[in-house]
């Protein structure tokens, strides 16, 4: 199916493509081994269990692509480039006639396909997993997903137990040393000490669960009554497990609502002024992120090609400064809109207008200046500051030689 598309278009494929997936692979994954970190000490102080934090990952994974995909676009188109023209193959393809809008078809393909999939990410998939991940932080708070109990901490359980647990094996289905201290409805008080134990569900009610206790001792006090003390080899204690609240419906902040309704809630009469200034810059936000990408190959050509008989990678540099730099900066125009202080189309529009000037202007210093450069003046600056540390550090090593000469033979 490959033999209808020009050679030209599958090469420079090829050679978009895999710094394009290598920096999603790279990117993505240190952003969640970042997060990763976090969670695992966020999950054993709560003492969840572990497989928890791969489900609140996996909830992130759409977040942090909406992230990558930007980034390995751009530096993708940016590095094929820059291998091509520090191959001499770019001046090959223009004497030919192949110009930079030729050249970038390709890219501008890619382009698409990938905008659609952040679309699909940004205003459907990740409102909806975030939500995912808020639900099974609070689930983990909560204790709903068995990270009540504490190994060698006393825990309180329906106000009216005190049990604690020495040491746990097997990931919790066997116990030992054990202690409760339980108190019924006529004022009774029993201390219970067991030297095994194991918790077992209930086929009768989901609030209960039986605590099974092997080799222990009951001390029942009563109310001015002398305490009776039983022994057994078995016994079962039944343990009500504390009503843990309903998760929230989805839509409590307005990154949790997909575009239907962001449309709906952003420019409706009926809620107050400070939701839809919330939703109008919130769709706002995720549009001018996704349109930004239609101009991410023009700043990769106009970065990505250093001056003549150089091999400087300041362009690499300076493209991921200037996309992480526009990326704050609307995520503040987000932060001021849905404040209402600004007008969401001033805060977020604005500095896409004037990004989206200086890039243009940038590939046509580029692509139509003969000779033009769009970093030029870094360029010179970047030159000479790595010759004067060459220099420096150049007297440095031969002061080292001259103070520390070779022994003599």
């Amino acid at each position: 199916m490959f033999k209808f598309i020009p050679s030209i278009d599958r090469y420079i494929f090829k050679l978009v493509i895999v710094p394009m997936m290598g920096v999603f692979a790279v990117a993505a994954s240190l952003l969640i081994l970042d997060k990763m970190l976090r969670l695992f000490d966020f999950v054993a102080v709560e003492g969840g269990p572990v497989g928890v934090v791969f489900k609140m990952l996996a909830a992130l994974i759409p977040e942090y692509a909406s992230l990558a995909i930007p980034l390995g676009l751009l530096l993708g188109i940016l590095l094929a480039f820059r291998k091509i023209a520090t191959s001499s193959e770019l001046d090959i393809f223009n004497a030919v006639g192949l110009g930079y809008g030729r050249l970038l078809r390709v890219p501008y393909i890619l382009t698409v396909l990938l905008m659609g999939l952040n679309v699909a990410l940004v205003f459907y998939v990740q409102p909806v997993s975030r939500y995912y991940y808020e639900q099974l932080e609070y689930e983990l708070r909560s204790g709903a997903l068995g990270a009540s109990i504490k190994v060698g901490e006393f825990t309180t359980l329906a106000d009216r137990m005190a049990l604690r647990i020495e040491e746990s094996e097997d990931d919790g289905r066997q116990l030992k040393g054990i202690f409760a201290r339980v108190a019924n409805d006529s004022g009774q008080v029993l201390s219970i000490s067991a030297r095994e134990g194991a918790f077992l569900a209930t086929t009768d009610s989901a609030d209960t669960i039986i605590l099974r206790l092997t080799d222990g001792t009951i001390v029942q006090n009563s109310n001015g009554q002398t305490p009776r003390v039983l022994t057994f080899t078995r016994h079962d204690l039944p343990i009500d497990l504390p009503q843990i609240e309903q998760f929230r419906a989805r839509g409590d902040a307005e990154r949790e609502y997909i575009l239907p309704e962001l449309l709906r809630i952003g420019w409706s009469g009926e809620v107050a002024q400070e939701v839809r200034d919330a939703s109008q810059a919130s769709f706002n936000f995720r549009l001018v992120e996704v349109v930004m990408m239609a101009l991410l190959p023009l700043l990769a050509v106009a970065l990505g090609i250093p001056p003549k008989r150089s091999t400087s990678a300041l362009g690499v540099f300076v493209s991921i400064v200037m996309v992480v730099a526009y990326h704050k900066v609307n995520q503040y125009g987000e932060d001021i809109a849905a404040l209402g202080r600004v007008d969401p189309l001033l805060a977020l529009w604005g500095p896409f207008v004037l990004f989206a000037a200086l890039i243009i202007w940038m590939y046509w210093r580029v692509a139509f200046v003969p000779g033009g450069q769009a970093i030029g003046a870094l360029e010179v600056w970047f030159d000479k500051l790595s010759k004067r540390l060459g220099k420096l550090f150049g007297r440095r090593r031969r002061r080292d030689i001259d103070l520390h000469p070779a022994p003599a033979e």
